[in-house]
């Protein structure tokens, strides 16, 4: 079947580049299976005429999208659509425990026609620039954690909104956005609260948060209002340098691994976790129900988060979704 050069949506008043747009149309027609495997696009000519363009723009064009191998071309014949897969890209900070956790029922529940690529940004702005100015028009659509930088709306706002979904944190969004998130504030209150009772126990919380850490400063905020609700004694505790296991205290850690130092330290002192000291992590793993007879957790449920996400690509359906957090109690506490 022959593709009509129509199937291309070129706007002359646009920023985006003429070959961009030819390739974003294209991949677009072939993720919505408007145009199918082995169909015959339309030559460099009629293109040319029809939308008044360059041989170089359109040259340009069919070379991107041959080698991201969306199509192919046979000498004389001219191009055509290579296949009905349609590929999508999750962009994630890093690629920690609890994220393996997301990426896998992300994966698990894509049709078989539908293929990922993964990314990792590592909170740093010119890595996320590059991924994402890279990945325009080669994608039928984004999952993209965003994070804490002043550039990062403005780098998102370059993917088609429709086609976009922002996951995790709630930062540089807005009413138009799809996004799956998680609350790091009311929603962690309302976790802490049920754990009042196991806390009682000790004579002062402690909020273990690094400086190397990107988890949200809200948490923090939040911590404290729990402490002077529930009148506990508290301190933060930011420079790891300054970490010393004490009797009697309980620790709420973002960082795993301050997780691995306060078990180091509670070992070499004969702390008994959930009796001399307490531990309450943040963010489950596969492993903590199984460590040092079981880490107690606030979290997310990753596992709904990458269903979710996968539910946004196989559907039309705008998406504004917040996964709930939740407490797991353990001998940790």
């Amino acid at each position: 079947m022959d593709v009509n050069e129509s199937i291309l949506q070129i706007n002359h008043d646009s920023d985006v580049p003429k070959y961009q747009q030819i390739v974003t149309s294209i991949v677009d027609a072939v993720a919505e299976s408007s145009i199918k495997k082995g169909s015959v696009l339309p030559s460099v000519n009629a293109i040319c005429k029809t939308h008044k363009l360059s041989r170089d723009t359109v040259f340009k064009a069919y070379s991107i999208l041959k080698d991201n191998g969306v199509v192919d071309a046979v000498p004389n014949k001219g191009y055509f659509v290579a296949h009905d897969t349609k590929k999508v890209l999750l962009v994630l900070d890093t690629f920690k425990a609890y994220k393996e956790v997301l990426y896998h029922s992300f994966i698990n529940n894509l049709p078989e026609n539908i293929i990922s690529d993964v990314q990792f940004h590592h909170y740093n702005i010119d890595n996320f620039k590059t991924i994402i100015n890279n990945s325009l028009g080669k994608y039928y659509k984004y999952i993209v954690m965003n994070f804490d930088h002043k550039e990062v709306k403005d780098v998102v706002s370059k993917i088609n909104n429709d086609k976009l979904l922002q996951i995790d944190w709630n930062i540089y969004t807005d009413a138009t956005n799809n996004y799956v998130f998680q609350d790091f504030g009311e929603s962690f209150y309302t976790s802490i609260t049920k754990a009042e009772t196991a806390l009682r126990k000790y004579k002062r919380l402690d909020f273990l948060y690094p400086s190397f850490t990107y988890h949200p400063t809200e948490t923090v905020v939040y911590f404290e209002k729990f402490c002077k609700d529930f009148n506990f004694d508290y301190q933060i505790i930011t420079d790891p340098k300054n970490f010393k296991v004490e009797k009697g205290v309980a620790y709420l850690s973002v960082s795993d691994r301050m997780l691995g130092r306060f078990l180091e330290q509670s070992k070499d002192n004969n702390f008994e976790p959930g009796t001399d000291v307490g531990f309450l992590s943040y963010n489950e793993t596969p492993m903590k129900k199984f460590i040092y007879k079981g880490i107690s957790v606030i979290s997310t449920d990753f596992k709904e988060l990458g269903t979710k996400a996968a539910e946004f690509i196989t559907s039309d359906d705008p998406m504004q979704h917040y996964v709930p957090t939740t407490l797991t109690l353990r001998e940790s506490l």
